[in-house]
């Protein structure tokens, strides 16, 4: 299960941000996960919430902002978002499409507590 190890690096690196800032807590952590990321949002939860424990992350809020996918046809210079998994163009029905979004996964912000009021 790759959430474990995702997860391990996302604490890491928000620990690292917060030490490098003077802060004493996390409190929020925002990803974006795309839906072709191969992520499961809900087990990349649950991982969060058991290893946070322990952690600058303990308090931490975990938002998770799911992506869909974003072509853009390069027949006809559409760009579409999917919402199914049917990988054609909506507006030409082209298969000659390129994925511009929804294939990784994101730290987009973090928000941090310092002992500065």
């Amino acid at each position: 299960m790759h959430e474990y190890s995702i997860v391990d690096s996302l604490l890491q690196l928000a620990e690292e941000h917060a030490i490098k800032n003077n802060a004493k807590k996390v409190t929020k952590v925002e990803v974006k996960i795309g839906v072709l990321s191969g992520v499961e949002p809900e087990l990349l939860k649950t991982a969060f919430e058991t290893f946070k424990e322990g952690t600058l992350c303990e308090d931490a809020e975990f938002i998770m902002n799911i992506q869909p996918v974003v072509i853009e046809c390069n027949n006809c210079k559409t760009k579409s978002t999917l919402n199914k998994d049917e990988y054609l163009c909506p507006k030409c029905k082209s298969g000659d499409i390129k994925i511009i979004d929804g294939e990784d996964m994101y730290l987009m912000s973090l928000e941090l507590e310092t002992d500065e009021e």
